[in-house]
């Protein structure tokens, strides 16, 4: 098995604040080195790693084995000023000169997501210079691709060996860089495979196993949970400005059929007031109060009842008024003769052919004579 140390030099500039990758090119970064640091621990326990800034020019961790000082290094990192891959890469040289064990071999990693002020020239001497102390170099073009590729071509291309042990990747502002990270050559074996089952950042992490590297494994979930935080934090945020934009009230049903019902209580209230007696009823605050304390299925209970009550009083005036009719049907049918005499016929005991009968008979209709004759004198009168 191959032993290696490598030195991760991180992009630190101004250039890192631009958001092109999610959430910012240099938190994209840090996710990236988080993945790479534990990726060489797990090739081998005896690789080590160390971390050093472009732009600041510090050496944040040398050479180590153990992943969390490194991390804890990297998140503290702020942008500011530019990068100069020259004095970087040749500080990353002597850390790497200095490693515990001169069996390993030797990577420099550069993450390079601003533009490049360094002459072509000169980055061809940095180099011949790398090649000649063994060191391959692979470097994550990204952000600032356009104006960088020519010249981290011409780069790779010189410090390239017969192996080809160096690699140059170039990433386009939309994928997540840890995301494209691993399908590249940086990611591969000892032997130049590709992990197995490798997923999306936001996919799976089967190529790793949990036995072997609980580390790892621990990191990869953390790395893709705080991606997927991210993303549902921006959707939420779209989501609430379009919400803000084109929304409309809209009632709750519920809150609509109270307020219906409590009209309707009120109104049969207002109208069961109206026709009370004042001595019999109760004031209508009280009744408007006790009204409210009420549960909703009481208050219906009651909403019912008031209407039931109303329809009995309604159908008793009916009742009322039909007897009044029937008491004036009586009184016109006993003041006709034949009717009655018929009546006083269909009735035992009684002899319809009697002198009490006849006489009875008789006065009736002289009686209906009479006011026959002065309802015709009353209409003489009303005519002239």
């Amino acid at each position: 098995m191959v032993l290696e140390s490598t030195m991760i030099c991180v992009d630190d500039s101004d250039w890192m604040r631009n958001g092109d990758f999610l959430p910012s090119r240099i938190q994209a970064q840090q996710d990236a080195v988080n993945l790479i640091c534990h990726a060489k621990t797990r090739q081998n326990a005896e690789n080590n790693v160390g971390l050093l800034t472009l732009a600041s020019l510090r050496v944040l961790s040398t050479l180590t084995t153990d992943v969390g000082k490194i991390l804890k290094s990297l998140y503290a990192v702020s942008p500011k000023g530019k990068v100069d891959i020259a004095i970087g890469a040749s500080t990353a040289i002597l850390a790497l000169k200095h490693r515990m064990s001169k069996n390993h071999k030797m990577r420099i990693i550069l993450f390079i997501g601003s533009p490049i002020d360094t002459e072509e020239k000169d980055l061809i001497k940095l180099a011949k210079k790398l090649k000649k102390n063994k060191v391959s170099v692979d470097v994550v073009n990204f952000g600032e691709d356009a104006s960088n590729t020519e010249k981290l071509t011409t780069f790779i291309s010189t410090v390239n060996d017969k192996q080809g042990s160096s690699h140059l990747v170039t990433i386009p502002p939309g994928p997540l860089l840890s995301d494209a990270l691993m399908s590249s050559p940086i990611m591969a074996n000892e032997d130049g495979s590709m992990p197995s089952s490798v997923g999306g950042f936001g996919g799976n992490v089967d190529f790793v196993d949990a036995d072997a590297d609980p580390e790892l494994a621990m990191a990869l979930r953390v790395s893709l949970e705080e991606s997927r935080q991210r993303q549902e934090e921006e959707s939420k945020k779209a989501n609430s400005v379009a919400a803000q934009d084109g929304s409309a009230f809209t009632p709750n049903p519920s809150s609509i059929e109270e307020s219906l019902l409590e009209q309707a209580l009120a109104i049969s209230l207002d109208s069961r007031m109206e026709t009370a007696s004042p001595t019999t009823d109760r004031p209508v605050t009280t009744q408007s109060r006790e009204v409210a304390s009420l549960t909703e299925e009481e208050q219906m209970e009651l909403a019912m009842r008031m209407s039931l009550q109303d329809f009995k009083d309604t159908q008793q005036g009916d009742d009322e008024s039909k007897e009044m009719d029937e008491d004036m049907d009586a009184a016109d049918l006993i003041s006709d003769p034949s009717v009655l005499q018929s009546v006083l016929g269909s009735l035992q005991g009684i002899d319809p052919n009697s002198d009490m009968v006849r006489n009875l008979m008789g006065s009736l209709q002289e009686e209906e004579e009479s006011m026959d004759i002065d309802e015709e004198k009353n209409e003489k009168k009303d005519q002239n």
